[in-house]
């Protein structure tokens, strides 16, 4: 497990100390634990491939190739007038 310091203020380090006597653990468990639950809470921010498959753009082109994106063969001739 790795290790990191973190600097409280003198208050914080007491409610902390007394939290950690109260519940019978040490105070390194109780900060993981709240780390922990700051960390899940977050919301996972969604991608640009997360919405176009929300909104149904993937798979949109009907009756194309499977590997119309990366398939050379069909490269030729785009991108000219």
């Amino acid at each position: 497990m790795d290790r990191i310091n973190v600097r409280v203020d003198e208050q914080l380090k007491h409610e902390l100390e007394a939290e950690a006597r109260e519940k019978g653990i040490s105070q390194s468990d109780i900060v993981r634990e709240v780390l922990d639950e700051h960390v899940k809470r977050r919301a996972r921010k969604e991608t640009c491939m997360d919405i176009a498959l929300r909104i149904g753009l993937i798979g949109s082109a009907k009756g194309l190739p499977s590997d119309l994106s990366t398939n050379r063969d069909h490269f030729d001739g785009f991108g000219r007038d």
